[in-house]
């Protein structure tokens, strides 16, 4: 596929990141083509999205049925107080385009589910998963995982932050089913019922942000890995992630298990 010239305004506008030499104006280029389908406009969500946007990803298509609420603000730094009682999705476009009119955005104001999800995750170049619900999380991961679309997966709550890359473009990677069976999900718990700080949520989005542009620009071979972040101790804390042969969802037969396994995950 042959990639398009930056314009004159395009390049004066990413000069910054072009300058790069592992980025430059082909790194650039592949953002412009690109489409990311981010679902969940919430604390991750904005986060990632605002720098996606600022990056240059041509295409953003973000996914949510919720609407602001006061108690959003507080983490959800896209919106503002003139948002509330607004779609989440359509109120997050409309400030991604205020930010960058280079690129297009287009709000689903649904919860993605069945041939919904399939559809929007086939189209996606990158799903950065940014839900707070099991649920959710799971169906992404197998959608993502049976048309082998890449996933940048986060979670956060209290002061504790998580942050997982599935590269499932890659031919052999573990997925989010492998780390966190569906079963185990006895307990669930979200920001609503446990508290998060702000600014966790806001360094796990931009971190997942991070892992999608370098799986974009093609600037760095990125392995399936599960990182930790404690907010308090301003730890960071990188683990492989163990390939299950038993997993339902992607069945990986012959292959390695990985000793080290996180033990708990954030709704």
């Amino acid at each position: 596929m042959s990639i398009p010239p930056l314009s004159d305004s395009e390049f004066e506008r990413y000069s910054r990141q072009i300058m790069l030499s592992e980025w430059g104006e082909e790194g650039q280029s592949r953002l412009k083509q690109a489409k990311v389908l981010i679902v969940g406009c919430g604390g991750l969500g904005t986060a990632a999205s605002l720098y996606l946007a600022g990056a240059g990803v041509g295409n953003l298509v973000l996914a949510d049925d919720d609407a602001v609420e006061r108690s959003n603000l507080s983490r959800q730094v896209a919106y503002r107080e003139g948002n509330l009682g607004e779609s989440k999705a359509r109120a997050l476009s409309a400030q991604l385009m205020a930010l960058n009119t280079l690129i297009q955005c287009r709000a689903v104001e649904r919860y993605l589910v069945d041939r919904a999800l399939d559809l929007e995750v086939s189209l996606a170049d990158v799903v950065l998963d940014c839900s707070d619900n099991m649920a959710t999380r799971q169906a992404v991961n197998e959608v993502c995982r049976k048309s082998c679309t890449p996933l940048v997966a986060g979670a956060a709550i209290g002061w504790q932050g998580q942050l997982m890359v599935f590269d499932f473009a890659a031919s052999i990677s573990p997925c989010y089913h492998c780390l966190f069976p569906a079963s185990k999900d006895a307990s669930p718990r979200n920001c609503q019922s446990a508290g998060v700080v702000g600014p966790v949520a806001g360094v796990i989005g931009n971190l997942q942000a991070l892992e999608a542009l370098k799986l974009l620009t093609q600037t760095k071979s990125i392995p399936s890995r599960f990182y930790q972040l404690d907010g308090q101790s301003l730890s960071l804390r990188a683990m492989s992630i163990p390939i299950d042969s038993d997993c339902a969802v992607c069945h990986p037969h012959n292959s390695p298990h990985v000793s080290e396994v996180p033990d708990e995950h954030l709704a």
